[in-house]
């Protein structure tokens, strides 16, 4: 399973570096047909979107490193650095674009646009291509649960409504003369950017803060250890996460007066019970003699 998740995580990878590129060599191109400055701006957001998938793709190829004897627990914290660092460029994103639409809503002689028909086939071909794009990255995020590739997604998926702001305004330009379209959905857009920026970063840096998984994981995990047979009971229940991955420690209490290998094999079996119910898991469980002779007695 977690080969499979690597390899989809590197797909959106890849595929979020491929079509940045191929947006950045559409709207050199329109630029240069056009001159106008509405282009230009979203050609410098597909930069941003370059070095930022670049960033992505090498941080979950990083995290996809098996342990080693200076990172016992693996590399996946790359993920959650990676998606903090998206989130502050996502945050500066939001401000610059409320920014820029607040200055053209206020501006007296805002710039008009021409040779509206290049940059329309462009910008429409842009908007099918980030659309797919982030419709992919978003399943991945989904079927993984990587931070990377759901900030990744947010980002492109931001791009989406500057795009058709970009659309709106040309065809505007072309049909009427009117340059303001774009302005109040601009606003919107940088408003929903800066609360989706700020949850993704907020995820990132809990789970780089070691926070304790989430109320639900927890109470999944207590339900398997409370029904697990032979156990007397269990306590230090540790969780934390990173990137993608969930680790679990448990303490459970087993009869002291039963062989080593049957305390092994009921630890063990609640050990793959958990790792079945969390694929991604690194599960440890300690086991604890109770009973009579073992200095401690079973909870009752």
């Amino acid at each position: 399973m977690q080969n499979a998740n690597t390899r989809l995580n590197l797909s959106a990878g890849i595929a979020s570096v491929t079509v940045a590129v191929t947006l950045i060599g559409l709207k050199l191109w329109a630029l240069l047909a056009t001159g106008a400055l509405s282009v230009a701006a979203s050609l410098a957001d597909n930069l941003l979107d370059l070095a930022m998938s670049g960033g992505a793709l090498a941080a979950i190829a990083y995290a996809a490193r098996p342990a080693d004897h200076d990172h016992a627990f693996g590399h996946t914290s790359a993920e959650d650095l990676a998606a903090f660092l998206q989130s502050l460029i996502v945050l500066g994103s939001a401000g610059l674009i409320g920014t820029l639409a607040i200055l053209r809503a206020i501006s007296p002689d805002p710039p008009r646009i021409g040779a509206e028909g290049v940059g329309i086939a462009v910008m429409l071909l842009s908007l099918v291509l980030t659309a797919a794009l982030v419709l992919w990255l978003r399943h991945v995020a989904r079927r993984t649960g990587n931070r990377v590739v759901a900030a990744d997604a947010l980002h492109y998926l931001s791009d989406l409504l500057p795009t058709a702001g970009v659309l709106a305004a040309l065809a505007a330009s072309a049909l009427w003369g009117v340059t303001h379209v774009d302005t109040a959905v601009a606003l919107v857009a940088a408003a929903w950017l800066a609360v989706s920026g700020l949850r993704i970063g907020r995820g990132a840096w809990d789970a780089l803060m070691d926070r304790a998984a989430e109320p639900e994981v927890l109470a999944r995990i207590r339900a398997i250890a409370d029904d697990w047979p032979r156990i007397a009971g269990w306590h230090d229940l540790k969780t934390r996460t990173a990137g993608s991955r969930l680790f679990i420690s448990l303490h459970v209490e087993i009869d002291g007066r039963i062989t080593l290998n049957e305390a092994h094999a009921i630890a063990d079996g609640l050990e793959h019970a958990l790792e079945s119910a969390f694929p991604d898991a690194e599960v440890i469980i300690h086991t604890d003699p109770v009973g009579p002779g073992s200095g401690r007695q079973a909870k009752g």
